[in-house]
């Protein structure tokens, strides 16, 4: 990271701690809402608690539209970051309250502070680049690898704090009812994002030229901006954004495969997984750590291989590509496992082979398709860009929480169908794909 700006590091030490509440509040979510109420959750069903999971994961990647236009026509985007922090803390301690308002409240808080930070500290790490720097998918992919700091560490924080029996334990030990334990989980996501708060505080320094508030001028500009018409736009910049609008469609798709993670993955990993490992036990919720220190791992691989290609690194439309294949590949891998269960619990290692399938083609989709958005975008509007490329991430995240209502743990078939007609989904994507690179880089007018 020397050889990178200052800045990166700032960025990347806020995103890691907001990822670590954000994640560890996720992998207990679903969790916590299909548990008894004698066990302390809420005792949902599987359709209710996965739609709803469904439709806070996708409000969560919706509200980033508006946070990009409030940092682009007011703001700027560090100060909306800031903001947006706070209030993701607040919605977290308010989870850590047993009520079904609290917990209401809380998600929604989530909502609207991810919303403001989300998009706009993405678009940061942008402005840390010029557009031709050859740093820039690197630099993307070491963020990226900050963010998966962050997911590694939050299961076995929230997680542990949720369902260890040694917790409950300790709880019942000095008086307190051990079914609150999935309330400590939540605090503990609240004060993970405090803790990045503070360090975006004292480094300010660090990236006091980038996500400035805009002056006067450039907001007038921007409310022409939202008045936009074909006519404002070159030629150049109306090809650009319709690839983005393109790969926004098979961005879509590979989240609605990839986050079945929280939902449907997460109660494979509850009901049908041997959750232990040469004897020791250890909470369903852990198998949520496995993608990001695979991230963790790779990403400096894949970073250093863009590095060494330089020119001859496949473009960013066949990278969404091998992202596809991998992720559907990885279903395939989970569909047969399914079949293998037969009703019992079937081996961790089977999940540890398809979050490493599905790692893969995260680094070649997501941290590729974030930097490809803050080169193709117009540059008066690439607050409002990224927040629109948000919106793929929300369709696919909504579309996954539909799938996972039809998880059904003690149906063979069921199962088999529902994990292998979502790899085919992606795979047939990922070929569809094939024929529309060249196109795709036409559009893109050189940028690759």
């Amino acid at each position: 990271m020397s050889k990178h700006p200052r800045g990166l590091y700032v960025l990347f030490g806020t995103e890691m701690w907001e990822r670590l509440s954000y994640y560890g509040m996720r992998a207990i979510l679903m969790l916590y809402m299909v548990a008894p109420i004698a066990a302390g959750g809420l005792a949902f069903d599987t359709p209710r608690a996965a739609h709803l999971y469904g439709t806070y994961t996708s409000a969560v990647y919706l509200t980033p539209l508006i946070g990009g236009w409030i940092a682009d026509r007011f703001l700027g985007a560090r100060l909306t970051v800031l903001i947006g922090g706070i209030i993701i803390a607040s919605g977290h301690f308010c989870m850590a309250f047993p009520s079904l308002t609290t917990f209401y409240t809380g998600l929604v808080l989530i909502v609207a502070g991810t919303g403001l930070l989300k998009a706009n500290i993405t678009t940061m790490v942008g402005s840390l680049y010029e557009e031709d720097d050859p740093r820039r998918d690197a630099g993307f992919s070491i963020f990226y690898m900050g963010i998966n700091l962050g997911a590694f560490l939050a299961p076995f924080v929230c997680g542990t704090l949720a369902q260890a029996p040694v917790v409950k334990v300790w709880l019942q030990s000095h008086g307190i009812d051990p079914n609150m334990s999935w309330h400590f989980g939540f605090a503990a996501a609240g004060v993970g994002m405090t803790l990045g708060l503070i360090q975006y505080l004292l480094q300010q320094k660090q990236i006091a030229h980038v996500g400035n508030r805009p002056q006067k001028a450039a907001v007038q500009k921007a409310k022409g901006a939202a008045k936009i018409s074909t006519e404002a736009l070159t030629r150049e910049e109306l090809k650009r954004i319709a690839a983005i609008l393109c790969l926004f469609f098979f961005s879509a798709l590979f989240w609605m495969v990839f986050e079945q993670a929280g939902s449907s993955m997460n109660l494979f990993a509850d009901q049908l997984t041997r959750n232990s490992i040469f004897g020791f036990q250890f909470p369903s919720s852990w198998f949520q750590s496995a993608n990001p220190v695979m991230i963790i791992i790779l990403a400096p691989v894949l970073s250093w291989l863009w590095l060494k290609l330089k020119d001859r690194q496949p473009s960013s439309p066949a990278k969404f590509v091998f992202g596809l294949a991998f992720a559907g590949g990885g279903f395939l891998v989970l569909a047969w496992a399914s079949k293998l269960s037969g009703g019992g619990l079937v081996s961790p290692m089977w999940l540890v082979i398809v979050y490493f399938l599905h790692t893969i083609g995260e680094l070649c989709l997501s941290p590729i398709g974030l930097s490809t958005v803050t080169k193709l975008a117009p540059a008066r509007i690439v607050g409002l860009m990224m927040g629109f490329w948000f919106l793929s991430l929300s369709l696919g995240n909504y579309m996954a929480g539909w799938l996972a209502g039809f998880f059904r743990a003690g149906d063979e078939s069921v199962l088999v169908n529902l994990f292998g007609g979502v790899g085919l989904i992606a795979l047939g994507a990922a070929l569809f794909l094939v024929f529309l690179v060249p196109p795709l880089r036409r559009l893109m007018c050189h940028v690759r």
